[in-house]
């Protein structure tokens, strides 16, 4: 067992993606492990292509709809209300999880929609980010899945409506780190690994990414999962 740990952690070194089919593929009596995905719809854009790196010896999850589209899980508020039934039933082994972008992002006090009114609240101010995510990571603990925590993408200074305001995913990022942190859950940095590639990968004035920033985000979350898996 150790020498296999100890090839498994070389090998992924060098490439995870590869180490982890070779050695799926050599074993008679491997069992698929179960991934969940959990985000909003920056995790939407790049499921798609961590199922095509990973899906042939993992089940890759995300909370779907009734009418088979993905599900957004927006914020933390919105996380609250949902991540048991996202969870659900299923033993998992990997939950990988993302909250902040729709926090961040102004609505109006009173209907709850976007807004871009800079008067307006966030839909989850900083401290009640904190407050949601720490019950979130609660919940997720409960299931003894190895989880992982993808810190919140930049986005342009000018996005339009509804408005986000520049600098706040660090500030949310840091908050969110420390909580993950102190629960001893891993951080997949998804914000600085963009942060260098927005002008490359990223669509004008908007949150979202090109298809190529889609799937470099994928393999981002592949290794992150891989190297997991192979702990």
């Amino acid at each position: 067992m150790k020498s296999r740990r100890t090839f498994l952690k070389t090998s992924i070194a060098l490439s995870p993606v590869l180490a982890f089919s070779n050695i799926a593929l050599s074993s008679k009596t491997f069992d698929p492990p179960n991934v969940l995905i959990i985000g909003d719809s920056i995790s939407i854009g790049y499921t798609p292509f961590i199922k095509e790196t990973i899906s042939f010896r993992a089940n890759v999850s995300r909370p779907m709809q009734e009418d088979g589209k993905p599900e957004n899980c927006q914020g933390t508020t919105n996380g609250v209300k949902n991540i048991k039934r996202w969870i659900g039933d299923t033993k998992w082994d990997i939950i990988h999880f993302n909250f902040g972008l729709h926090d961040l992002k102004h609505v109006e006090p009173v209907t709850g929609k976007n807004s871009n009114n800079p008067d307006h609240p966030q839909q989850a101010d900083l401290k009640q980010y904190k407050i949601n995510l720490k019950e979130i990571v609660e919940v997720l603990k409960t299931t003894e899945a190895k989880l992982i925590f993808a810190t919140t993408t930049p986005y342009p200074d000018d996005v339009g409506a509804p408005l986000r305001k520049p600098g706040m995913p660090e500030k949310y990022n840091q908050a969110a780190i420390k909580i993950m942190n102190k629960n001893g859950i891993t951080i997949n940095n998804l914000y600085a690994f963009m942060q260098p590639r927005m002008a490359e990968l990223q669509r004008p004035k908007n949150v979202h990414f090109t298809q190529e920033g889609s799937r470099a985000l994928a393999e981002k979350v592949a290794e992150r999962i891989i190297e997991a898996l192979l702990e």
